[in-house]
Formats: structure tokens, C-alpha cells, sequence
């Protein structure tokens, strides 16, 4: 049986509330079940949670079903990426110890048959939002994570869901396709270009999955998210595709 990698991103398991969280939980577990057989290699490209911090000996209660579907794949020989986001940037070494996956802060790069991929969760790349990438650096910093850690944990997950809540008020563009030209992850993507060949840009983040042809062989793809999407990306050795995950 041909085995396949398969990327995703965005689930932000949490939001809005438990119920949709929960339904949307058993959808993603749906979907690992489906591409268990066919896969050797998951990446879990940012934004899995809506929040997630990791105290000394306290984490965010919720998820088992997902957290158990990945340990039961992980035994069964599955490598799995996790890549931190902007929603859960302050995973550390839980799912390490105790499922096995590796944790990837930023850009990874893999070659798979001869393919090329730049992978990456895409959030502070590419010109503007100077405020963000600025608190970007401050929340990745062991002293805001140490200072946040001395919060108790009733108070740092509220204060945190109330952030993302505002977050989310501010991301109305999601649904918006720009342009070819204008996406600006497909915007930095060329400009890697211009140094180093890839035959793959895979992101989340965008939240809009899209495929954009970026020339020479090149693609920028976008796998979306999991609140309207459903979308995933899996690539079989030969072709890298952009499907959608539809439940019987």
C-alpha cells in the first residue's frame, strides 16, 4: 500500500466554545482514522489549539480523544511534526514525552523523492504587521513564558482565551482571496526564489486554503483550516494535492 505525508493546520480546537470544539474534534478524528492506513508521515503545521501553554506539572484540561488517536498513530510508527503557531506557540515538551512528536518552532525544511519543501505555520513572515512580529519575539521569550508560568492557571487560559477571542474579531480578511500577486506568503515564497529552489511552499495560517502556481516548477500551497475547510494536504511521493475531508 502506498504510504503518503499528509500536512494540516488550524483546527483551534477550544474555539468558539466546547460543544463546536468538541464536534469538530470528532471530525478531525474522523480523519486521522481515514488516513492512518496510507500515512507515514503527519505534519501538524500550527494552530492546533486555540491556546495552549504548558506549566511544570498543568496543561490545558480537553482533547483526548485527538491527543489519543495521535499517540495510538505515533506507536504505530507514524512520525508526526508539530509545528508551533500563533495560537499555540507555547507548546514545550508534553507532546514530546508523551506521544513522541517533534516539536518545530519555525520553518522546516524536508526533501521527500526528490521534492523540495519549505514548511512553515506563516505567521510573521513577509513584509508589514510589524506589531505582531514584535510580539511575536516578546511571547516567544523564556521570560514572558517564565512570568506567564507564575500566573495560575484559571487566570492565564481566561486571559489568553480573551486574546484570541479579539484576535479572531480582527481576521474578517480570511475569506478573502487577494490575488496571485497580493497573497503576501506567496509574495515571500518568490523571494526565497530568487535564492534557493523549492518545489513546494506549504503553509497554514491563511486560513484560505489555495494553490498558486509560483512558476519554474514552484507552488505555493495554503492548507487551510478546519472551522470552515475541512482541507489537508497530502503528497504521495509523486504529487503534492489540496483535498477536503468529507465525513459518510
Amino acid at each position: 500500500m502506498t504510504k503518503n505525508i499528509y500536512f494540516a493546520s488550524d483546527f483551534h480546537l477550544g474555539s468558539p466554545n466546547y460543544a463546536e470544539s468538541r464536534k469538530r474534534e470528532d471530525r478531525i478524528v474522523a480523519w486521522l482514522n481515514f488516513i492512518e492506513p496510507t500515512c507515514s508521515e503527519l505534519y501538524l503545521m500550527g494552530d492546533i489549539f486555540d491556546f495552549w501553554f504548558e506549566y511544570e506539572k498543568v496543561i490545558p484540561k480537553g482533547f483526548v480523544r485527538f491527543q489519543g488517536k495521535l499517540a495510538a498513530m505515533a506507536d504505530a510508527g507514524i512520525k508526526i511534526y508539530f509545528f508551533k503557531g500563533n495560537h499555540d506557540m507555547w507548546v514545550r515538551n508534553y507532546f514530546t514525552e508523551e506521544i513522541g512528536m517533534e516539536i518545530i518552532s519555525d520553518e522546516l525544511i524536508i526533501e521527500k523523492n526528490d521534492k523540495k519543501f519549505y514548511l512553515h505555520h506563516g505567521d510573521g513572515l513577509g513584509l508589514g504587521d510589524r506589531k505582531y512580529k514584535f510580539l511575536r519575539k516578546i511571547f516567544r521569550s523564556p521570560l514572558c513564558q517564565w512570568l506567564f508560568a507564575r500566573l495560575h492557571p484559571n487566570l492565564g487560559i481566561g486571559i489568553a482565551a480573551a486574546w484570541s477571542g479579539k484576535s479572531k474579531k480582527r481576521a474578517g480578511a480570511d475569506a478573502v482571496f487577494f490575488g496571485e500577486n497580493y497573497e503576501w506568503l506567496a509574495v515571500y515564497s518568490r523571494e526565497i526564489l530568487k535564492k534557493e529552489h523549492f518545489d513546494y511552499f506549504i503553509y497554514g495560517h491563511r486560513h484560505l486554503p489555495m494553490d498558486i502556481n509560483l512558476g519554474n516548477g514552484s507552488r505555493y500551497v495554503n492548507i487551510g483550516e478546519w472551522i470552515n475547510y475541512n482541507s489537508y494536504g497530502v503528497f504521495d511521493g509523486v504529487n503534492l494535492e489540496l483535498k477536503y475531508f468529507k465525513e459518510n
